[in-house]
């Protein structure tokens, strides 16, 4: 019986101690001055011009509550947060069995958010979920429900939530995906609608309509049981065919999201960005986006992959920089918003095979250095390795540099990062600020490890760059609404690599679509030889799962990748996509192409392009002064073949 009354006691004195915090918190939301809400946003985006990137008017883009539908006000609630007229912004009856929901089935199977805590979630940066942060939500909730109305929390939350596809609002989605008012919505349109924000992307009917429909029921259902509708109203609502419009008309770019959205992701890097939600009135972020440049890469992905189901990858840098100008993290941001720019690691192949030469280069290797192509078995200790050349084409005799990077040998790169030390590469990648660690096994020299495309870029880009580096990043500069700056890129270019080799293997790089080098098999760009309007610095890589083709000259970096989400092989004949993604790219954006100068220390030779000796008649390669091949070479050469 003792127990009894303690517990009750213990029972009592939280009960009372609840109240009286919640009293305390509901006093301090009351005296706390009103924030705005039912802004267009707290985040300003600028693209490299000053302009504001997303530069729709909210009067034109805001519906009133009472141009919204009863069906869609009343589903929304229904499947959301049925409770919504009835708490002062938390449900605490729906979070308690939720956690017990969640604690029997040992994961979160179920949330509790109300339609209030959802609105402040989208009113505000939520980069991280430390308790901090959730303390900070909970308090804006809480001043939310304090000042505003029902009604006008409910408003301003159906035009902030994320509908897919880039559209926020319930005006956006209802012409994006219906070319409709919301207040023209049939009752079928409108509980599809309504289901898209708790998964944007699972449930968006133009990709995913299949999920949009189990959702789709999940909406009627809990409308039935909220008695909003009858069954037989439920089932002639969800029979009812629906026509999907699909386009978005404001925004130009479809592919200016997957740049907004990188944005956000470099966002939560920067330190200087306020950590308290309740700092965060206005932010102005000036971004390197070039909307020009942006129009011809999603061009030229609309048209390259029109007949492929792989997805892409895409980004343009200015090299001396370090400005991502224009960025594509998928061929189509309304099916599918993962943003392989940003989150993907794929294998690299042989772009990987440049920062290879380059330590050649740099440890005595010169364009004429040869080793035999044939097919090899590399024994490697207590295992042997077999790497096959493409279509197992082999010259079967000693053949240059050269001719390794135009055609692209796998037997000589092997053979050079053995010779070199398996800890080669991973100490230039390391030296070239490539985040991701290269293993120091063989294969490595085949491209075998998964980067992301912007870390490694960070390599490239010090190719481009003539040896010096600049870190990849989107933002230039971030303020506040006041125009304090909070936030500004400090430039570094910093001199990693040897101007020289640099030089001699960015030249090198541009025999990959020579029609000089056509021989016992051509180079691997051959293909879009025709496309160029000027000389560029060029390897393409593929996988079993991955096509790459990176380029460049002083000007700008183009990366491309194409492959699958999942584990489907890629198609043979689908390898010149991202050569002619490419092309079509910096032929566009590249208005006059700019080489390099020629460096101190630099001379030229002419070489025969299979065996590297002089040739009056070979290709014109560069040479450190003092390493060029003499002619005197030649008749030793003669002499050690006979």
């Amino acid at each position: 019986m003792k127990k009894i009354i303690q517990i009750t006691k213990i029972f009592i004195f939280l009960f009372f101690t609840f109240i009286i915090i919640y009293l305390s918190f509901c006093v301090y939301a009351f005296i706390t001055p009103k924030f705005q809400i039912n802004t267009s946003k707290n985040i300003v985006y600028y693209d490299n011009n000053g302009e504001d990137i997303f530069s729709e008017s909210i009067s034109n883009n805001y519906s009133k509550l009472n141009e919204i539908t009863d069906f869609t006000k009343n589903a929304i609630i229904s499947i959301e947060d049925k409770n919504f007229y009835n708490h002062k912004g938390f449900d605490y009856f729906r979070i308690a069995k939720a956690m017990l929901i969640n604690i029997k089935s040992g994961e979160i199977k179920q949330g509790a958010s109300t339609i209030s805590q959802q609105y402040i979630k989208n009113l505000y940066l939520t980069f991280d979920k430390t308790w901090k942060r959730k303390i900070e939500e909970a308090f804006l909730t809480l001043e939310l429900e304090t000042h505003f109305s029902k009604n006008e929390i409910l408003e301003g939350y159906l035009n902030a939530i994320d509908f897919g596809g880039g559209n926020y609002g319930i005006k956006d989605a209802s012409k994006y995906y219906f070319n409709k008012e919301p207040k023209d919505l049939t009752q079928a349109e409108a509980s599809i609608l309504v289901g898209i924000p708790k998964s944007p992307s699972y449930y968006n009917p133009i990709s995913n309509l299949k999920n949009a429909k189990k959702r789709q029921y999940d909406v009627l259902k809990s409308m039935v049981n909220n008695g909003y509708i009858t069954e037989n109203e439920m089932k002639k609502i969800y029979n009812e065919k629906i026509n999907f419009y699909g386009k978005n008309d404001k925004i130009e770019l479809s592919s200016i999201y997957y740049y907004k959205d990188a944005i956000i992701d470099e966002m939560k890097n920067i330190k200087e960005i306020p950590k308290s939600m309740l700092d965060m009135d206005e932010l102005n972020i000036y971004t390197n986006l070039d909307k020009n440049a942006q129009k011809h890469l999603e061009n030229a992905i609309d048209e390259e992959t029109k007949s492929t189901t792989m997805q892409v990858a895409s980004i343009i840098i200015e090299p001396q920089t370090g400005k991502i100008i224009a960025l594509v993290g998928g061929k189509d941001y309304s099916k599918s918003q993962f943003n392989r720019a940003t989150k993907s690691r794929r294998q690299v192949g042989s772009t990987i095979k440049p920062f290879i030469y380059y330590s050649a280069l740099e440890n005595g290797f010169t364009a004429a250095s040869t080793f035999l192509s044939e097919k090899t078995t590399f024994n490697l200790g207590k295992e042997t390795y077999s790497p096959k050349n493409a279509n197992n084409i082999y010259a079967n005799k000693n053949i240059s540099m050269l001719s390794a990077i135009s055609y692209s040998d796998n037997i000589y790169a092997i053979k050079t990062h053995l010779f070199l030390g398996k800890d080669m590469l991973s100490k230039l990648a390391k030296k070239v600020k490539i985040n991701t660690p290269i293993k120091e096994v063989a294969s490595s020299a085949l491209g075998t490890t998964e980067i992301n495309i912007i870390d490694y870029s960070n390599g490239y880009i010090t190719l481009a760059n003539e040896g010096k580096h600049e870190s990849p990043h989107l933002i230039e500069k971030i303020t506040n609404k006041d125009g304090k700056i909070l936030y500004e890129y400090k430039y570094s270019n910093e001199e990693i690599l040897n101007k020289k080799y640099v030089y001699i293997l960015n030249n090198l790089l541009t025999n990959t679509y020579n029609y000089k080098m056509v021989n016992y098999t051509s180079p691997t760009l051959l293909s879009i030889s025709n496309d160029l309007n000027g000389k560029y610095a060029i390897k393409s890589g593929s996988t079993s799962y991955d096509y790459w083709t990176i380029g460049y000259d002083k000007n700008y970096l183009v990366m491309v990748w194409a492959g699958n989400d999942n584990d489907k092989k890629i198609k043979n004949n689908e390898s010149k996509i991202t050569k002619k993604i490419w092309s079509k790219t910096m032929t566009s954006i590249n208005i006059e192409p700019k080489w390099y100068d020629i460096p101190n220390g630099i001379t030229a030779e002419e070489i025969n392009p299979i065996s590297g000796i002089p040739d009056k008649n070979g290709l014109l390669c560069f040479f450190e002064k003092g390493t060029e091949p003499s002619y005197n070479f030649i008749d030793l050469y003669e002499k050690i073949s006979k």
